[in-house]
């Protein structure tokens, strides 16, 4: 049986719930992260679309986007990567994650997608950090120079432009740098551990979108 809600009079002011913003903790402390951009959310969804059906499909682990993590429980360190990939072997697939709290684990693969606002010194100081933590691999996207940064290490990194590809730990997966328009989990360009593509990720043509350029208009 239903319960009636009375409803406030006609005129009367709604109260609406602002969404919390996102936020890192940094030695206990709070730090509220700035707005991103759509731009930058649509990248790190089409990034989350490419990795999680091969991450899925081979059993490989799980890939998260906006997932706060715990990497030092000392010092009480939380860092929220846009996109995460954690392997089975850190955290098996048939181990429930925490219905309460955050992550305590720290992931092998750290997607960062660089927006306007950040600081170049903030962004290195953060890869760094991720190593120290023990991330084995981080990538970071910057769409203003349409290139790809994959840190192998803290002083080893590839920059990757619109015809390369991501590889992921000795090319068990691999996704174009460029992928096609498609927004759901496509695996275009994705390939499994002997490197066989789906589709050739070399060879998009013309009306393919980039994962570093301007995401497509939608029709009038």
């Amino acid at each position: 049986m239903s319960t009636a809600t009375a409803l406030p009079p006609v005129g009367t002011p709604t109260v609406v719930a602002q969404e919390e913003p996102l936020y890192e903790v940094v030695n206990g402390q709070r730090m509220e992260l700035p707005p991103t951009s759509a731009y930058v959310t649509w990248i790190a969804n089409l990034l989350t679309g490419y990795l999680r059906p091969v991450a899925v499909a081979g059993q490989r682990g799980t890939v998260v986007m906006e997932m706060l993590f715990v990497l030092d429980t000392i010092n009480d360190l939380r860092r929220r990567p846009d996109v995460a990939f954690v392997s089975a072997q850190k955290w098996p697939l048939d181990r429930p994650l925490p219905e309460t709290g955050d992550w305590e684990v720290v992931p092998d693969l750290a997607v960062e997608v660089n927006s306007p606002n950040d600081l170049f010194k903030d962004v290195v100081a953060k890869v760094m950090e991720y190593f120290r933590l023990g991330v084995r691999q981080v990538w970071l996207v910057v769409p203003s120079e349409k290139q790809v940064y994959v840190y192998d290490s803290p002083s080893q990194v590839r920059i990757l432009t619109e015809t390369d590809e991501l590889d992921r730990f000795a090319n068990r997966w691999r996704i174009p740098v460029r992928p096609t328009r498609q927004r759901g989990p496509a695996l275009a360009g994705a390939s499994g551990e002997r490197g066989r593509a789906t589709r050739p990720a070399a060879k998009c043509g013309a009306e393919e979108g980039r994962l570093i350029s301007p995401p497509p208009q939608s029709p009038a």
